[in-house]
């Protein structure tokens, strides 16, 4: 039986993140070792929400391509916070049932990537539900043709469901993975939706679908930049501006993120909800790159609307 052909529940949706969080898993360690020996492994911390639920942490570290990198599944559920309730416009007081998938990576090599991807589903007591999600990528050195393979894969998954998917969710990412204090992007962004809302049974099949189709996307196009960009050599100077990069990531992530907002407002695990933080990060007081460098390069890109396809 297919997805479209059966009831979309909860318990649907929740067994296909778990399961999703297993094959991301063995596709990174996978292409972390790339043949290196000894392979390594995440770590899976599993935990319970005093409130209700839980979820399964998963960690790797010190890897040969991954310096750090969480790959994390939950499913939470309980009284919704006065918070939650005000955002959602309801006087009276419900309950929440939350599930999702939620990824951040960071490389070893300042020629590799930062990526993070999240799929999620919310429910309601009250028979509100709706999907939510995103993909974006933060190069620590912007390469143009890296950034428009990168949306030309997005706008491929989007287009398979709707042709206006990647034109509304690539600047809703561009808004959203925007650091205002800095007035720049967090990277070349990719996309963000929210408040997916079915009309009907079938409608949500269809939007289930899209998000599996997004949540499916993130090992082939991750892997391809492990790949592709392992071995390309890099410096001290390199080095250093990773690290500002990282800064710049830990800015928006406990400032801007509304996930880490919502995951600390409902007593959620701290480590899980902080696990996108990078093993390091540094911060120089007034750095400006070199002119007409490349990381000066890197900063004119980090703008909203750059159309890369």
């Amino acid at each position: 039986m297919t997805t479209s052909e059966q009831a979309i529940t909860k318990e649907t949706i929740t067994a296909f993140f778990m399961d999703l969080q297993d094959r991301i898993c063995q596709a990174l360690e996978e292409a972390d070792a790339d043949g290196q020996q000894p392979a390594v492994r995440f770590r899976e911390d599993t935990w319970e929400r005093p409130g209700g639920g839980g979820g399964r942490s998963r960690t790797l570290t010190r890897g040969n391509v991954i310096e750090k990198g969480g790959v994390g599944f939950s499913a939470v559920h309980g009284e919704a916070t006065d918070a939650t309730l005000r955002t959602l416009q309801l006087s009276e007081p419900a309950e929440f049932y939350a599930t999702g998938v939620s990824i951040v990576l960071h490389p070893r090599s300042p020629m590799v990537p930062i990526i993070h991807m999240n799929v999620r589903y919310f429910e309601m007591s009250t028979g509100h539900s709706w999907f939510g999600g995103g993909i974006d990528l933060t190069p620590h050195y912007v390469v143009d043709e890296d950034a428009r393979w990168f949306h030309h894969t997005i706008k491929t998954v989007c287009d398979r469901h709707d042709s206006s998917y990647y034109p509304t969710f690539k600047p809703w990412a561009d808004d959203y993975f925007y650091i205002p204090h800095r007035q720049e992007t967090r990277g070349v962004g990719g996309i963000f939706f929210d408040y997916l809302k079915p009309a009907d049974a079938s409608h949500k099949a269809e939007l289930f679908a899209f998000v599996q189709d997004v949540g499916n996307a993130f090992a082939p196009i991750y892997t391809h930049f492990m790949h592709q960009n392992r071995n390309v050599p890099f410096g001290e100077a390199e080095k250093n501006w990773q690290l500002l990069r990282r800064g710049r990531y830990v800015e928006f992530n406990l400032v801007w993120d509304r996930g880490t907002k919502f995951g600390l407002e409902t007593n959620g695990r701290t480590e899980s909800i902080l696990m996108s933080m990078p093993p390091q990060a540094n911060w120089i007081y007034d750095f400006h790159p070199d002119p007409d460098s490349r990381e000066e390069q890197t900063l004119r890109l980090l703008r909203k609307g750059v159309d890369w396809v």
